[in-house]
């Protein structure tokens, strides 16, 4: 098994090689890819060193799968051409989530889509993922009607000019214009400004969180609304979620669905004061939920606070969780496992 990381050097390129590390992949190749100002830079995988490959190099090499992670423009130059040559593409940018022809999947509720046809495959935007990692067992109990959602989000979902800017600022130093990330500083200020403004005056993060809820949960009667939140905060992306639903609801019934729902824990001890926060989340692959409570203003209404690492569940592992996915189920055409069968 031939697996190839494209944006390897990249903050979630290098988050991939960890949880690939860590989760034990069945890999018996690793190709770290990455730009041409890149080719050359050694990474390191499970103790070895690698020097990083252009994408030509790592075409003719003609990987079984290739986990991207370098930006939507690249990605549709480039998915293509590795999908030509027989790999399957799991891209972590924007630029196939809505395509009609191309699946968007979060493991835990729609992989079961996934065929040997699937060339490319679209991994969701992080605030999103974990929120229906929560929010599809629900729905498939009760039917969900509205959303409102706020989100709390990290900014190292910017990347690492973010985290840059952050680090200088939390020093006391003022960056210059070229090293900011952001229109404003992020060390303890909150930018109500996720991605670029759109001309319905919502941010493309907050039709992200729209349009790819109702993709993965197949369902365009959803009505969503959102606003996004930067937040001077390392450990992951935190969202409170209003949800209404069609039908009646027991609180008890919520909590059990919840708590026997895959890939997600339930953190909601009042007493103890026990809830979810970003900085219990870090390094973790789960969603975690809490605060779970009726909304008493509306009818069939529901609180819930969400956090998840967005690095980990919110990019890296959800798109190797495809990964074991496509593996486990032989929807991945690997000659050498052909032969060996």
């Amino acid at each position: 098994m031939k697996v190839a990381v494209v944006g390897v050097t990249g903050l979630v390129g290098g988050v991939m090689c960890r949880a690939l590390e860590e989760r034990n992949f069945p890999l018996t190749e690793f190709l770290p890819v990455a730009s041409e100002r890149s080719i050359g830079k050694i990474v390191k995988f499970k103790g070895k060193e690698y020097p990083v490959i252009g994408m030509e190099d790592a075409i003719a090499q003609r990987p079984d799968i290739a986990i991207f992670s370098a930006g939507g423009d690249t990605s549709k130059t480039w998915a293509p051409r590795f999908a030509e040559a027989g790999t399957t593409v799991i891209d972590n940018s924007s630029a196939w989530r809505m395509d009609p022809d191309k699946k968007l999947i979060v493991p835990e509720i729609n992989a079961s889509q996934l065929t040997l046809e699937d060339k490319i495959i679209a991994n969701p935007n992080c605030s999103t993922i974990q929120m229906v990692v929560a929010l599809a067992p629900l729905h498939q109990a009760f039917g969900i009607s509205r959303l409102v959602i706020s989100t709390y989000q990290s900014f190292t979902g910017t990347g690492v000019k973010a985290v840059k800017q952050y680090q200088l600022e939390r020093k006391g130093f003022r960056p210059k214009a070229d090293e900011m990330a952001y229109h404003h500083p992020i060390f303890e200020n909150c930018l109500p400004h996720c991605d670029i403004f759109l001309e319905n005056d919502y941010t493309k993060e907050e039709m992200k969180l729209a349009n790819e809820t109702r993709k993965i949960l197949n369902d365009d009667s959803l009505r969503i609304t959102a606003t996004a939140v930067r937040v001077p905060v390392h450990g992951g992306h935190s969202e409170s979620v209003n949800v209404e639903f069609k039908k009646p609801f027991d609180i008890r019934e919520v909590r059990r669905i919840l708590q026997e729902a895959d890939g997600l824990v339930v953190q909601d001890d009042l007493a103890n004061n026990k809830y979810p926060m970003p900085l219990m989340a870090k390094d973790k692959d789960e969603v975690f939920v809490g605060r779970i409570r009726r909304d008493e203003s509306i009818e069939n209404g529901l609180n819930l606070w969400i956090v998840a690492d967005n690095l980990r569940k919110g990019a890296a592992t959800n798109a190797i969780q495809i990964a074991e996915f496509l593996v486990a189920h032989h929807l991945i055409k690997n000659e050498a496992l052909s032969n060996q069968n």
